[in-house]
């Protein structure tokens, strides 16, 4: 029988949540100021960005020191919370440069591609420190693809963010 571990998934699903939005934020309220991008403005081999304008060293920053702090918040320890947020932020990162390689736009709408790295890697580099199974894992992926989705497009509602994904 399969047991799932809800509080460390929540845990888990809290911190990525933070990790994605404090860049959104940040974005809205500082504008460029301070925004800049992680690749340098290099280019691939294939003459695409490696990652594009929009991954910022100032989002990688603010995301990692929101999730140590919400770490605490939400019941993990501050490394455990900013091991979150850096793992989200690399997997933002590898989602980036694979949809640069397709060519598709910075900031282009990419279902699954957009979710997965950024919640599959955290959850697993995690996953022996909050007590996570592989069907723990495969639930919290699931569940912040379809959250993703769905909070993504409120808040372009509200305005904060710039697209609806």
């Amino acid at each position: 029988m399969v047991q799932l571990h809800f509080l460390p998934i929540a845990q888990c699903l809290l911190l990525l949540a933070l990790a994605n939005g404090v860049p959104v934020i940040a974005k809205k309220v500082l504008g460029d100021r301070l925004a800049w991008p992680i690749d340098g403005g290099w280019h691939f081999w294939d003459g695409q960005p490696l990652l594009g304008k929009s991954k910022t060293l100032r989002g990688l920053v603010l995301a990692v020191l929101a999730t140590a702090i919400g770490g605490p918040l939400v019941g993990l320890n501050a490394p455990a919370g900013a091991l979150v947020g850096f793992a989200a932020i690399v997997g933002d990162m590898l989602s980036s440069f694979l949809k640069r390689r397709l060519r598709l736009a910075s900031s282009a709408e990419a279902p699954g591609l957009d979710q997965v790295p950024e919640s599959l890697l955290p959850l697993v580099l995690v996953r022996d420190l909050v007590g996570l199974s592989v069907w723990d894992i495969l639930v919290g992926v699931g569940a912040f693809w379809i959250g993703e989705l769905l909070v993504s497009r409120f808040l372009y509602m509200l305005h904060i963010r710039d697209r609806p994904y």
